[in-house]
C-alpha cells in the first residue's frame, strides 16, 4: 500500500512538474493562440458560405486549407501542429495531476473525475487539429466531412456499429449543450486569469466568453444532430460534420441570419483564446 501511494505521489508530483513547466506554457499559449486562429478562420468560411463569396469547407479542414494557401502558410502550419501538441501534453498533465484524486471520496473524487475527463476529452480534440494540421503541412490534407463519413462508414461495419454512432451523436450533442452552458453561466472565466488585466479588458473577455461558447455549442449540436441522423438512416453521407451543419444551418428559414450570428460568435469564441493564450489559467 505504501509502495502504491509513493508511485502515485510521484506520478502526481511529475505531472506538476511537467504542467508547470514553463517551456511547456510557452509552447501551450501558442498552441491557444492556433486554436483561436483556427476559430476565426471558420468563422470567416462560414461568414462567406452565408453571403455567397466562397466555396471552401466552413470548418477545421477549410481553415488549415486556406492557411496553407497564404505565403509561409505550411510554416504557420507547423508552428500550429507544434502549439497544438503542447496543449495535448499539457491537458495530459493534467489527468496525471488529477488522478491521485480519483482515490479520494464523494464529492472530492467526483470533482476529480470530472476534470479527468475534460482533460482527455480536450486532449483529444487538440491532437486530432494537430494531426489535420500535419496533414496539411505535409501536402496531404483532407476534408474534415470527407473523413468523418468514411469513420462512419467503417463504424457502420462493425457489430453494434449504428448503435455506436448513435451513442457518439449523443455525446456530442451533450458537449454542445455544456458549451451552451458554460457561456450562459459564466464558468469559461474559470479557464482565464484576469488579474493582470484591466477592467476593460475583463468586461470585453467577459462578453466573448458569453458569446462564443454558445455559438459553439449550437454549432457542435448542430454536427451531433447530423451524426445522429446518420445512425437512423443509416447513410454515412449525413454525417457531414461542421461544414454540414453550417449548409444546415444555412437552409433553414432565415438561414443567413442564423449563419451569420453563429460565425460571429465563433469569432468571438475564437477572440477569447487569444485572451486565454495572453492570461491562461488551468481547469
Amino acid at each position: 500500500m505504501g509502495t502504491s501511494g509513493n508511485v502515485v505521489g510521484s506520478s502526481g508530483n511529475a505531472a506538476q512538474r511537467a504542467g508547470d513547466s514553463r517551456a511547456l506554457e510557452r509552447l501551450a499559449q501558442v498552441g491557444l493562440t492556433a486554436y483561436g486562429v483556427v476559430h476565426l478562420l471558420i468563422a470567416w468560411l462560414a461568414l462567406q458560405l452565408a453571403w455567397g463569396g466562397g466555396g471552401g469547407s466552413a470548418d477545421q479542414s477549410g481553415a488549415m486549407a486556406t492557411l496553407a494557401g497564404e505565403p509561409l502558410g505550411r510554416a504557420l502550419l507547423w508552428v500550429l501542429v507544434v502549439g497544438l501538441v503542447a496543449l495535448a501534453v499539457w491537458q495530459l498533465a493534467e489527468v496525471l495531476r488529477h488522478r491521485a484524486g480519483l482515490q479520494a471520496q464523494g464529492e472530492a473524487r467526483k470533482k476529480a473525475a470530472g476534470k479527468v475527463v475534460k482533460a482527455v476529452a480536450k486532449t483529444v480534440v487538440y491532437l486530432f487539429l494537430a494531426v489535420t494540421a500535419l496533414r496539411f503541412a505535409t501536402g496531404g490534407g483532407q476534408s474534415s466531412s470527407d473523413q468523418q463519413q468514411s469513420t462512419v462508414a467503417g463504424v457502420f461495419g462493425w457489430p453494434g456499429g449504428r448503435f455506436l454512432v448513435g451513442v457518439a451523436a449523443l455525446v456530442v450533442i451533450g458537449v454542445g449543450v455544456y458549451h451552451v452552458r458554460k457561456g450562459v453561466t459564466g464558468h469559461f472565466l474559470k479557464e482565464i486569469d484576469t488579474a493582470r488585466a484591466g477592467a476593460g479588458q475583463r468586461r470585453v473577455i467577459e462578453r466573448l466568453g458569453q458569446v462564443g461558447y454558445p455559438a459553439k455549442g449550437v454549432a457542435l449540436a448542430l454536427v451531433g444532430g447530423l451524426l445522429g441522423w446518420a445512425a437512423v438512416t443509416f447513410d454515412p453521407e449525413k454525417a457531414s460534420g461542421l461544414d454540414g451543419a453550417m449548409r444546415t444551418l444555412l437552409d433553414a428559414p432565415f438561414g443567413k441570419v442564423l449563419l451569420t450570428l453563429v460565425a460571429l460568435g465563433i469569432a468571438a469564441f475564437g477572440v477569447f483564446c487569444l485572451f486565454r493564450a495572453r492570461y491562461p489559467e488551468r481547469t
